[in-house]
């Protein structure tokens, strides 16, 4: 017999391999169908069943039959036609074929008109951040009628809100910049909203010093924004740092250009700038 019962190597090849299930890696696409398999953990988890309805900062949002959202982090853990798989995510936002989205993740409203301006409005503190809530959240917005004006600086924000008397039907939404505690901006705003009734008025922020970096670095190009010294202009110090241009008001307008029009969806920015938008919606539009 040929048989050599010290013929074959044991630790040749991948032996630690051996009886592990290799999980292929599937993209959590817009509307895929997944279910966590029974065991899968606490909080009621086992045997959830839900469509994939957005994927942002390494989790996915699972809605299922009955309109109720959860999120899970991406990875392992999930079963996909009954075969267990790793959630990863997309590669590029993609929307099912007739279910089209906005820009926000949200599902688009064919053929509808935007609704005739509400009182309540949402305050932003310069033009840049004004543009780039309009470029992703602009469809929302006009369906649910919110206004976004500019307050040209959080220091005017006391005068606009006692000329702008918030009230119920008449709300007030305030997105920060440099949102932290102990900044100027948080003292600025604690004082001004102390001079009208605050229940009517939500003030968040996000911790970037300036809009642009709300914008995640890997989408512009670059591998993080840079640190800019304190007591130079932010906008001046970060183009002179990436080594564009940088001398005149023209040129860093041209970087917000540059920034901006990377932008494409939700997912290109930052989760701090996100749920604060979104949070500030559902402040101005509640009834």
């Amino acid at each position: 017999m040929s048989f050599d019962p010290y013929g074959d190597d044991v630790l040749s090849g991948d032996w630690r391999a051996a009886g592990r299930t290799v999980l292929a890696d599937v993209h959590a696409v817009i509307d895929l169908v997944v279910e966590l398999p029974e065991g899968a953990g606490a909080d009621n988890a086992a045997g959830f069943v839900g469509a994939v309805v957005r994927v942002d900062a390494g989790n996915v949002h699972l809605e299922d039959r009955h309109g109720r959202v959860r999120v899970f982090p991406l990875g392992a853990g999930f079963l996909v036609e009954g075969a267990p798989v790793r959630l990863i995510a997309p590669t590029a936002p993609v929307a099912p074929a007739g279910r089209a989205r906005t820009a926000s993740g949200s599902f688009a409203v064919a053929d509808a008109r935007a609704r005739v301006a509400r009182a309540s409005r949402i305050w932003v503190e310069g033009r840049h951040d004004a543009e780039l809530v309009e470029q992703v959240w602009g469809d929302d917005l006009r369906l649910e009628g919110v206004v976004v004006e500019q307050l040209e600086g959080v220091d005017h924000l006391a005068e606009m809100l006692v000329d702008f008397s918030p009230s119920p039907g008449r709300r007030v939404g305030v997105l920060v910049d440099h949102w932290v505690p102990g900044s100027k901006e948080v003292r600025l705003v604690e004082q001004a909203i102390e001079r009208v009734d605050a229940r009517h008025v939500l003030a968040i922020g996000h911790p970037f010093i300036d809009i642009w970096q709300a914008v995640r670095p890997a989408v512009v190009g670059i591998e993080a924004w840079p640190d800019v010294p304190r007591g130079q202009d932010w906008k001046t110090g970060t183009c002179r740092a990436l080594g564009w241009p940088h001398e005149t008001a023209a040129d860093r307008a041209a970087a917000w250009r540059r920034i901006r029009g990377s932008v494409r969806g939700y997912a290109d920015l930052d989760p701090a700038l996100l749920g604060r938008v979104e949070q500030l919606i559902d402040f101005v539009t509640v009834e």
